[in-house]
């Protein structure tokens, strides 16, 4: 009988059993899990596109001198690489997020029991195991939404950047990936934002804030909710001691200071009309993703002292001009909520500075008949009866009650033992708009462009988008037909005399006046330009021809309707102020236009030229007629309805406008180098200024207060004067007159068209 083999305990054979079915579960397992890889792999994205990782990145508008004028963004981000990132920073970041990043394969095996038994119990996902790599696969690829399938897909898409990237490649995407708050993408935006300086600058206590916020950013906003992240920035100095990056002690310290923030906002721009105007011209050549996106550097022609200067006068007068016409309306906005103050009292314009001479809004913290109590940031002022005395009202409670928020003339800014305080003056926010705009001469390169009041208030930009009406400042343009074709001159007489027309549009008589009702008979062009008579001006359009003296307009470059009938002498067509400052331009430039442009260059997110402005000239008119429009404008600024200009004592030359019922003012004014232009009204085109409200009594005064500061240490330019242009002496009928004679000036013509006669020394006549 043969003996049966011994069989292995029970114990042993139970131990076997169990090992084989373990193996085979985990082929199984293994083989499901590989089905699953194998699946999601196939729909995923290839990591290697990272190696051409170019993040969304700010567009940036700097001004002619460099300094940065505004950004467009969708992600405000600015890229670092890896040695810009201190090792304090780094340290924070792997202590809280992922403190064995430099060790694992791009997931932490040891975290994911934990987690899967966490989400098990709770039945919902409640607790995660991403790491630095898991996170940036999702930040760069998936959506945020919180499943297993996205889960596995994070693993998968680790696995595979880990297999083609370094550890400082992968944790430098990150930290120019992740989110912060406050729209800042990486961690050198928001450093910025938050401190005011770069991430190489960083103390320990704030590299653990900014470590701290990609959980959770609006949460723990340090700008709103100070208390939480105070405590989340004093949990990762905790983890940077249990991960022996700090000593207890280092950390105890810097848990001891405050955030210390110092919030860099983004102050409001100086050119927010000019910056739209660039904005819609990249998008319309280059696309909305390459502009916000793209990471482009727009160089503009903008001049930041002549922007200022524009901004400065044109407000200043808009509320001149906005009391004579409206007088004193009380202010309406008040910031109370229930008759109670909020708690803080703040205004968002107040988180940026302001200083003396700007106007700002302040609340009216109590107040009596004779005096008001006011806030302006964190100043404090007094307003009495002297400080609203343009409101001709002696009871300061009736004008400014408790909790109004009125806009104040800054005066002065004083700070002693702790207290600040200021003195203002009450002011007025004006409904009367208005726009200013200056050219350089010889390119079109604009240098100032003010296109309202407040972009805040009205984004629509009256430099290049109004169309109104001219007035008198067409007339210019009739005279340079005139002269160019028919060869008139200074000297040339025209009648200043009643006349009349049928009007073929309504079967009327049209009877054109002068603004002061008054007739001076014959007199030369050059007195009927200075004192811009209206019937002259009609008579010389009539004497050239209507389509003459738009074949000129257009010349010049106005675009606009141009009706053909003899009113537009008088400036009834309408033009933007960007092409009468171009035109009134070409007369400084001997007769060359040029095209009014806004952009010297742009380049790529590489810093390669991508384009180039090449300023485009067109002869419009002859280098000597322009010459003798600048003659008579240069009268109009002496002598003429701009001679207040002439205290500037500056070789400026230039044209008022006015329409009818005072609706629009202008003034056009030029020397050699630059043109400027100023237009007043209402958007509503039928309401009035008010009676008197002329161009040289409301738009002059603001082009000269832009102009004294911008051309105060200017060098005087005299203008080029053309090779056949003579100077003949004629007296003040424009007939030769004997040099040194009252009434008898130098006067410019082209050669062959000055008077023949001389008179002699002896006061014979000479052929």
């Amino acid at each position: 009988m043969v003996a049966r083999p011994s069989l292995p305990p029970p114990r042993i054979l139970t131990l076997r059993r169990a090992a084989v079915t373990a193996l085979f579960a985990a082929a199984i397992l293994g083989g499901a899990l590989l089905g699953v890889f194998f699946a999601f792999e196939s729909d995923l994205p290839q990591v290697t596109s990272l190696e051409d990782y170019q993040p969304n990145i700010i567009t940036q508008v700097f001004s002619a001198d460099g300094s940065v004028l505004g950004e467009f963004a969708i992600e405000k981000r600015v890229v670092v690489a890896f040695p810009d990132i201190p090792p304090v920073l780094r340290n924070a970041i792997v202590s809280v997020e992922d403190a064995d990043f430099w060790k694992h394969i791009g997931i932490n095996v040891w975290r994911v029991p934990g987690a899967a038994l966490a989400n098990f119990r709770s039945g919902r996902y409640s607790q995660g195991f991403s790491t630095l790599t898991m996170q940036l696969s999702r930040l760069l690829f998936l959506t945020p939404e919180k499943t297993p399938e996205r889960k596995i897909k994070e693993v998968i898409l680790a696995f595979q950047i880990e297999k083609n990237f370094t550890k400082e490649e992968i944790f430098t995407l990150y930290c120019n990936q992740v989110y912060f708050g406050n729209g800042n993408y990486g961690v050198e935006a928001e450093s910025q934002f938050l401190f005011g300086r770069s991430i190489k600058d960083l103390s320990l206590a704030e590299a653990a804030l900014l470590a701290g916020l990609p959980q959770n950013p609006t949460r723990l906003s340090p700008v709103d909710f100070a208390e939480r992240a105070l405590q989340r920035r004093n949990h990762v100095l905790d983890r940077m001691t249990e991960e022996k990056y700090v000593t207890p002690e280092e950390a105890a310290a810097a848990k001891q200071l405050p955030l210390g923030l110092h919030v860099r906002r983004e102050p409001p721009s100086i050119a927010p009309h000019f910056l739209e105007e660039v904005r819609k011209y990249l998008e319309k050549e280059y696309g909305s993703q390459r502009i916000y996106q793209g990471g482009l550097r727009v160089y503009t022609t903008l001049d930041p002292v002549m922007q200022r200067a524009a901004v400065q006068a044109l407000r200043k007068g808009l509320r001149s001009m906005d009391r004579r016409a409206r007088g004193f309306v009380k202010p309406e906005a008040t910031i109370l909520k229930d008759g109670a103050f909020p708690d803080p009292i703040h205004l968002d314009e107040w988180d940026w500075p302001f200083a003396e001479g700007d106007v700002v809004r302040g609340v009216v913290l109590a107040s009596d008949r004779t005096l008001a109590l006011v806030q302006i940031g964190e100043y404090r002022a007094k307003v009495g009866p002297a400080e609203m005395a343009w409101t001709r009202r002696t009871n300061v409670a009736e004008v400014l009650p408790r909790g109004t928020i009125a806009p104040f003339l800054v005066q002065s800014l004083s700070e002693q033992g702790g207290r600040k305080d200021a003195r203002v003056l009450l002011e007025q926010e004006p409904k009367v708009e208005g726009a200013l705009l200056a050219l350089e001469v010889k390119s079109g390169a604009v240098k100032a462009m003010v296109g309202g009041y407040d972009f805040e208030r009205s984004k629509f930009n009256r430099a290049t988008q109004a169309m109104r009406q001219v007035g008198s400042a067409f007339k210019p343009i009739v005279y340079s037909a005139a002269v160019e074709k028919l060869g008139w001159t200074p000297a040339t007489i025209v009648v200043d005399s009643p006349i009349s027309f049928p009007n073929p549009w309504n079967k009327t008589i049209w009877a054109p006046q002068n603004y002061d009702y008054r007739y001076l008979g014959p007199i030369p062009v050059r007195k009927a330009v200075e004192q811009s008579r209206n019937i002259p001006a009609v008579k010389t359009l009539q004497a050239v021809g209507i389509e003459s003296g738009i074949e000129y307009a257009r010349k010049l470059g106005l675009a606009g309707e141009l009706p053909p009938f003899l009113p537009i002498a008088l400036g009834v067509g309408e033009a933007t102020l960007t092409e009468m400052v171009a035109a009134f331009a070409t007369f400084a430039n001997q007769g060359l236009r040029m095209k009014p442009y806004l952009i010297a260059r742009i380049t790529d997110r590489d810093g390669n030229i991508i384009e180039e402005a090449r300023p485009q000239a067109r002869d419009a008119i002859r280098a000597d007629t322009a010459f003798i429009l600048t003659s008579l404008l240069r009268g109009v600024a002496t002598r003429g309805t701009a001679a207040r200009a002439a205290s500037l004592k500056r070789p400026i030359a230039g044209k008022t406008g006015t329409t009818n019922d005072f609706t629009d003012a202008w003034f056009i004014g030029f020397e050699p180098s630059l043109a400027a232009g100023v237009w007043l009204g209402f958007d509503e085109k039928k309401d009035s200024l008010g009676k008197d409200e002329t161009g040289g009594h409301a738009a002059l005064p603001i082009w000269m207060d832009f102009w004294a500061p911008v051309m105060k240490n200017k060098p005087v330019e005299d203008f080029p004067i053309p090779g056949n242009i003579v100077f003949v002496p004629v007296d003040e009928m424009g007939q030769p007159g004997r040099p040194g004679t009252p009434g008898v000036q130098m006067e410019a013509f082209v050669a062959g068209t000055e008077p023949r006669a001389m008179l002699t020394a002896a006061g014979a006549t000479e052929p």
